[in-house]
């Protein structure tokens, strides 16, 4: 069973709708570096010219958000879900 990766609305017309896409992949890192395979374009949405995640962005590991865990090194899987949310801001 592959990683999920769940895309929010805003990212999802860069893979013809869908809400996810699976990847077989060991970290966060390698799971971003995936989605790069399937949309160039839906990887630099979310990682900037560094390959950092771009800080409008929060990802999860299943319930636990990556800052918390190894960052990008993150390792992953079979069956987690990496969850990509936009942040939300404002006053």
């Amino acid at each position: 069973m592959p990683v999920s990766v769940q895309l929010p609305s805003a990212l999802r017309p860069y893979v013809g709708g869908a809400d996810s896409v699976e990847l077989d992949v060991a970290d966060v890192r390698s799971a971003l570096q995936g989605l790069a395979g399937v949309n160039a374009q839906l990887y630099r949405s979310i990682c900037d010219e560094t390959g950092a995640v771009r800080r409008h962005l929060n990802l999860f590991v299943n319930d636990a958000h990556i800052r918390d865990l190894a960052g990008v090194e993150t390792q992953l899987k079979n069956g987690d879900t990496l969850i990509i949310l936009t942040a939300v801001s404002g006053g």
